[in-house]
């Protein structure tokens, strides 16, 4: 199975394939509007303005499931995202990203291998990824605004800890763009 055989849901309910983004680089955030990391989304529109064009999609997935830092319905998640970060790309529906109900993305993406790898044929991408990837402890999402890289290919490149901020992840983004 590859990411683009999964569908989500936007804030109106409607199925979206992945297949729609085969081609483009992800970034995929669990994200809340009433958590510390919420301000977050003001560097990840960052990164949208500047990379859109060049193939990045951010897809904000918000999660009720941490101390409910993400109450509202879809649509008032989506405007307060709008209002007060000025956010331009798509918020989809509101997920579980954990449990027996975690949606099937999720399960998708914390089933990837996320060990750091030893093999010398690594490229200097590869290695700078292994780096900042989220000790894993279990394959639970800890908290709001994980976040996943996922390349043109479908590949997932990288889990990335709550505490790693968006700008901190362009090289990584421009080498993901770079790759083709």
């Amino acid at each position: 199975m590859s990411i683009y055989d999964l569908s989500v849901l936007n804030t109106k309910q409607d199925s979206i394939s992945l297949e729609k983004y085969r081609g483009k680089v992800m970034l995929i955030v669990n994200t809340a509007t009433g958590c510390g990391f919420t301000p977050q989304y003001e560097g990840l529109e960052t990164l949208y303005k500047t990379y859109h064009e060049k193939g990045l999609e951010i897809l904000d997935f918000p999660c009720n499931q941490f101390l409910n830092q993400a109450p509202g319905s879809n649509e008032e998640i989506a405007q307060f995202c709008q209002l007060h970060y000025n956010t331009t790309f798509e918020t989809f529906a509101k997920i579980e990203v954990n449990g027996k109900n975690a949606d099937p993305l999720y399960q998708f993406l914390k089933d990837q291998p996320f060990e750091d790898q030893e093999d010398e044929a690594l490229s200097s991408f590869e290695k700078k990824l292994a780096s900042l990837k989220q000790t894993v402890t279990g394959k639970n999402i800890k908290w709001n605004f994980t976040k996943f890289l996922v390349g043109r290919d479908g590949t997932v490149l990288g889990r990335f800890a709550p505490t790693v901020k968006p700008e901190d992840l362009v090289s990584y983004i421009e080498n993901a763009l770079a790759q083709e």
